[in-house]
């Protein structure tokens, strides 16, 4: 068996029309490639459907691709039911009987009518049960009272995983039983119409193979805000995409000739494991529409934002083990933050005192404290509170104890005071339910204490992005080392290390290569078995000497992008056994731009963050400068009494320039005439995370 192209799971119903609004409990589909999940589609009754998935499967067969379509309703009933209806053990001359007999229209069909027929052919009380019509039917019972079944309840696959329903239930929270019914007329005519294989009781040697499957098998909870079914059908599809034909093959081998199985059932973990992984980087991700030569840098961020995905594995840790990683879902709060009204001073409570003039309540004896549980306060009393203890039942206000005197059990202040004065209402900061931290933050201190504050205990977050630097070249000598004539020492090397701690991801040092391809290749396999990304420097232009591009173009992946920026412009882009290659710059003011203004945001995506916007901010200029046309130029700043200076040579090779500075100037592609005053884009060094 060959392994499959496209996946596409469906989440069923055998309801009525559902309207135009997207909704629970309705048809969903969604196709994954390669751990890439298209975005989930509704689909609003059993014709749209039908009409949808003959579509697809003709594009796919079109386009050469295997489908592995999998719909979340049992392919069969349990032992002996075939028989007694069809006269045959074949399952699938029971999808052509139904086929047959099931009226469906997008308001009303039949389904609970051949139920009742099924049953007095039996016996009259079995074995279907449920009947969610207002009329009666002759032989369908509405419950399970007085009720026979001639087969077994459940089918084997069903005894073996825990919450799965019977399929003779027709009605009621879970029943799959009109599901099965009204799809198994659909899958006879795609199975006939496309020559598809049904699994497991055909050999899955054709195009199309149609399977069963169970999202809730492996899957828990979706994120807050999110349509369950449309989020399960994503997600189911995004983790038999990334299962290797081999894993796939296993689960596919299974005997159960008559009753069907749910694929995956038995492998759990494996399916889990899957779905925590990344998606597959293709060929293309980095590759420019062609004929395009020198490259905008907005057309170049551009295209690395629309083509990049996460490339790191998804885990559950505890709150307290996640700062530094990136949340892979939004993490939603599980209590109000503050969870009830409370003071935000020391003082007194009460209701009233919104009136002018001299106010005097009695004060009660108890006070609340921060951690006491709230007590009522009757109408009329005043009670002393401090700083964060919850409030009485009956206070509104708190008036603070400088504006307030206490004499023989009595407080006197002067009115009015206003309504809420020196409260915090419950949930003012956070409602339970809410998202508390997003998609695609890293967490820090901040996000720590906001998680616990809002009672999350775990979070789903990325495994740490490694990333590799290599340094490339003949010239390069270790800092501290002897350097020969016409040698230097690798100073890309550390920055970059020290750029990628920064940036929060782990740096793995591959250390440098001479001008040796052999050499190379070996390194670049050890870092692609080492790390997620790996980053290099040297040897990404196209001269002899330029090896990173030129065993790049050897597998195939390799794009030379030509980007219209100074400094930098030449940057190799590939992949090397599945890992990203960024080629920088040998020199190392242009290898520092190029890294911070191309590699930073693409390896923040890479590891699973939104895309990072640097801060800049107009300033006005120190410095002149007469700029052509033709490409953006990044230029070493820094800002002294609000304007930004910058350096004076703008020579690739002098490193100082780095250390002098503290951000960069950006000016755009059109050619500009700039002196003192002239208002220019500064990015501060600490915009890129430095």
């Amino acid at each position: 068996m060959s392994a499959f192209d496209s996946f596409l799971v469906v989440d069923w119903s055998g309801g009525n029309d559902k309207g135009p609004r997207p909704c629970a409990d309705a048809i969903w589909a969604c196709v994954a490639r390669g751990g890439r999940s298209e975005e989930p589609l509704y689909l609003r009754n059993r014709q749209v459907a039908e009409t949808w998935l003959a579509d697809f499967f003709e594009t796919e067969r079109a386009a050469g691709r295997r489908v592995l379509a999998g719909l979340d309703f049992p392919f069969g009933y349990p032992t002996g039911f075939c028989r007694a209806l069809t006269g045959t053990d074949n399952p699938l001359a029971l999808w052509d009987w139904f086929e047959t007999q099931i009226e469906d229209a997008p308001e009303s069909n039949n389904r609970f009518d051949i139920a009742g027929r099924i049953n007095r052919e039996h016996g009259g009380r079995g074995p279907f049960w449920a009947n969610a019509l207002k009329r009666d039917i002759e032989g369908l019972p509405r419950n399970k009272q007085d009720y026979h079944n001639p087969f077994t309840d459940k089918r084997r696959a069903e005894t073996k995983a825990p919450g799965a329903f019977t399929c003779w239930q027709m009605a009621g929270a879970g029943a799959v039983g009109s599901q099965v019914m009204m799809g198994l007329p659909v899958l006879a005519r795609l199975r006939q119409r496309f020559g598809a294989a049904a699994w497991p009781f055909e050999p899955l040697d054709a195009d199309i193979a149609l399977v069963e499957v169970w999202p809730s098998l492996t899957l828990g909870k979706e994120p807050a805000g999110v349509i369950r079914d449309a989020w399960q059908v994503s997600e189911t599809a995004r983790a038999l995409s990334l299962l290797t034909p081999d894993a796939l093959s296993r689960m596919l081998s299974v005997d159960a000739p008559e009753e069907g199985w749910i694929l995956g059932l038995g492998c759990e973990e494996e399916l889990r494991a899957a779905a925590s992984l990344p998606p597959v980087l293709t060929n293309s991700c980095f590759a420019l529409p062609p004929g395009v030569h020198w490259t905008p840098v907005a057309d170049a961020l551009a295209h690395l934002r629309s083509n990049l995905a996460p490339v790191t594995a998804r885990k559950r840790v505890a709150v307290a083990s996640a700062t530094g990683l990136v949340t892979a879902e939004p993490v939603e709060a599980q209590r109000s933050n503050p969870p009830l009204p409370n003071t935000a001073v020391d003082g007194y409570g009460f209701t009233g005192g919104r009136e002018e003039g001299v106010h005097r309540l009695p004060l009660a004896t108890q006070r609340a404290a921060a951690g006491d549980a709230p007590v009522d306060l009757p109408q009329g009393t005043a009670m002393r509170v401090l700083t964060g203890a919850a409030l009485p039942a009956g206070v509104d206000t708190v008036v603070l104890q400088e504006d307030v005197t206490v004499t023989d059990g009595f407080i006197s202040f002067r009115g009015p005071v206003r309504t809420g004065s020196n409260t915090r209402k419950a949930g003012e900061d956070v409602v339970a339910g809410d998202i508390a931290v997003p998609q695609g933050q890293r967490i820090g201190a901040p996000e720590a204490a906001l998680l616990a504050a809002t009672g999350v205990q775990h979070v789903t977050v990325h495994d740490q992005l490694r990333v590799a630097v290599l340094s490339t070249g003949a010239e390069l000598v270790e800092a501290g080392d002897t350097a020969g004539d016409g040698q230097i020492f690798d100073a890309n090397r550390p920055m970059l290390l020290e750029l990628i701690r920064r940036m929060g991801h782990s740096p793995v040092d591959m250390g440098r290569v001479d001008d040796d391809r052999a050499a190379l290749r070996a390194r670049l396999d050890a870092a692609a078995e080492q790390a997620d990304v790996i980053l290099t420097s040297g040897g990404a232009s196209a001269g002899d000497e330029d090896h990173v591009s030129a065993l790049l173009e050897e597998t195939g992946t390799m794009t030379m992008w030509r980007i219209a920026v100074k400094p930098g412009r030449p940057l190799a882009l590939g992949l090397w056994d599945r890992a990203p290659v960024f080629g920088l710059p040998g020199n190392p003011v242009a290898a520092l731009v190029c890294a911070l203004v191309f590699a930073r945001p693409a390896i923040a995506v890479l590891a699973g963050e939104t895309w990072p916007e640097p801060q800049g901010f107009d300033v006005p200029a120190a410095f002149h400068k007469s700029k052509k046309e033709g490409r953006s130029e990044y230029l070493r700043a820094r800002l002294r009494n609000g304007a930004a200076e910058v350096f004076p040579s703008e020579g690739s090779g002098r490193i100082s320039g780095l250390a002098w500075a503290d951000g960069l100037v950006e000016l755009p592609m059109e050619a500009a005439e700039i002196a003192p005053g002239t208002s220019v884009r500064y990015i501060p060094f600490s915009s890129f995370g430095l």
